[in-house]
């Protein structure tokens, strides 16, 4: 999943994963978005094992307002939008979402538009889910959840 709306584009200079007021941040609307995803998870029965989420505050932000399931980072989903060379994290990225790709209940992974493109070829909107399986070791597009 594309975390909630933020409104803008990357992030500014100089920002800190730790500290939220240097990052761009869900707006109200997106906090909405992110508390409607949740409802529709509850709505339709789909039980969440853990929602894996980017260590930037509108990931952890659309994650814990979503209330499917416990919260943990997940570094090697982390944005590289920024990063010169995107070899090392998409295979990061790939790896951590093939592992959880198990039977039983689902793990959600909240990220960013750049992780989800390089790992499945979909430009999700704000707040959009991109639902894969594993197909050998590659990840195959089932579909996707506007928000």
């Amino acid at each position: 999943m594309r975390h909630a709306t933020a409104p803008g584009v990357g992030d500014p200079p100089g920002f800190r994963l730790g500290d939220c007021s240097t990052q761009r941040n869900l707006s109200a609307a997106g906090r909405e978005e992110a508390r409607a995803v949740g409802e529709r998870f509850r709505r339709n029965g789909v039980a969440a094992r853990k929602v894996a989420t980017s260590q930037w505050c509108r990931a952890r932000d659309t994650a814990a307002e979503m209330a499917i399931g416990p919260v943990v980072e997940e570094p090697r989903v982390n944005s590289f939008f920024d990063a010169g060379d995107r070899q090392g994290p998409v295979a990061a990225s790939r790896e951590a979402v093939l592992e959880a790709l198990t039977p039983g209940p689902v793990t959600v992974f909240v990220t960013h538009q750049v992780n989800v493109t390089a790992l499945t070829g979909a430009y999700p909107a704000s707040g959009e889910i991109v639902v894969v399986r594993k197909k050998g070791e590659e990840l195959e597009v089932v579909g996707t959840l506007k928000p």
